[in-house]
């Protein structure tokens, strides 16, 4: 294999790719990227086997092949180049990468035994705009738990609407103490058709992986494959592919109450402000904070026996009783 490529295209694609590249694991395969030279295109994948990222890049190919290297050690040298172009050729159990002014070599592995990302795309689930997908993921992904011993609150409910007029999905997510849920309106067009109340789970790390990916352009397709037990989330170039998580999601809907005593509205950055302050107070009382929901305003307060207290207004409307809750702290920041 030899490659001539533009180092600002590698430098561009290789942070997405090593998101996906292994830490912990003990399989040494699993710390490199598959480098695979074709036509007029080299491909990247990476895997931890949880999650796989894939793209491609234009180049200069001189000789067709592939090869596996060392994710982090190759990365660290690529970002630091300055040179215009690349040389990357295949010697051996070696990798030899040319620079004007550089020249480094690599001991690789060889692609058979990387694992392969995915057999086949499976079914399109739907086709969306990246922009608006982002939009829907950002508000509820913080609530995902990052406890891999609980797998099923590690991830995201995904859930089909269409008896809504407005078509779409159910995002869920909950990490046992807190829960946020958006129904995502989607033109029936973009959606295949499928099951009514059908649902699956999808790693968080998939949904983070899609809120950092940097093109806004264009569509995200989104393909599911029962047989491999995969979600495929794909955009222009990138291909993300997730494993979805088989256990059960709890009964959210049970908890969620049918009707409210008490609804308050709010300036959002008012209250953000006013909880900041007494953060101040809360660190030695287990980050709790009182709200006190009255007429047409919101006192804020937290106290430290040893250091103090603190309370703050917000101005509010109120319908409904007024009421007393307290919070941690960080669960409102969030």
């Amino acid at each position: 294999m030899k490659v001539n490529i533009q180092t600002n295209k590698l430098q561009s694609v290789l942070p997405s790719i090593n998101r996906a590249i292994s830490t912990k694991s003990q399989l040494p395969i699993l710390s490199h990227f598959l480098m695979e030279a074709k036509g007029k295109l080299v491909q990247l994948s990476s895997t931890d086997l949880e999650i796989g990222m894939q793209t491609t890049i234009p180049a200069d190919i001189e000789k067709e092949g592939s090869v596996a290297m060392p994710a982090k050690t190759f990365s660290d040298l690529v970002m630091l180049l300055s040179d215009d172009k690349i040389t990357i050729e295949k010697k051996d159990n070696t990798v030899e990468v040319v620079t004007a002014k550089t020249k480094s070599s690599f001991q690789t592995m060889v692609k058979e035994d990387f694992p392969k990302l995915y057999e086949d795309k499976g079914e399109l689930l739907a086709s969306i705009p990246a922009g608006e997908l982002r939009e829907n993921i950002a508000p509820i992904i913080f609530s995902a738990s990052n406890d891999p011993a609980r797998p099923a609150l590690s991830g995201v409910l995904v859930k089909r609407e269409s008896q809504r007029t407005d078509g779409g999905f159910l995002l869920v997510a909950t990490d046992g103490y807190r829960l946020s849920l958006k129904h995502y309106a989607l033109e029936k067009q973009r959606i295949r058709e499928g099951k009514e109340g059908a649902s699956l789970i999808v790693p968080a790390r998939v949904f983070r992986e899609i809120l950092s990916m940097k093109n806004e352009e264009g569509e995200v397709s989104i393909f599911i494959s029962p047989k491999n037990n995969q979600a495929l989330f794909v955009q222009g170039e990138t291909t993300l592919v997730g494993r979805l998580i088989g256990d059960e999601y709890p009964n959210f809907e049970r908890i969620i109450p049918t009707d409210c005593a008490t609804k308050v509205l709010f300036e959002r950055e008012e209250m953000l402000r006013a909880i900041k302050m007494c953060s101040v107070f809360a660190r030695e009382t287990a980050n709790i904070v009182k709200l006190e929901l009255k007429k047409d305003t919101i006192f804020v307060s937290s106290r430290t026996p040893s250091l103090g207290d603190n309370i703050v207004e917000v101005e509010a409307k109120l319908v409904g009783e007024e009421n007393e809750i307290a919070f941690n702290v960080r669960y409102l920041l969030d």
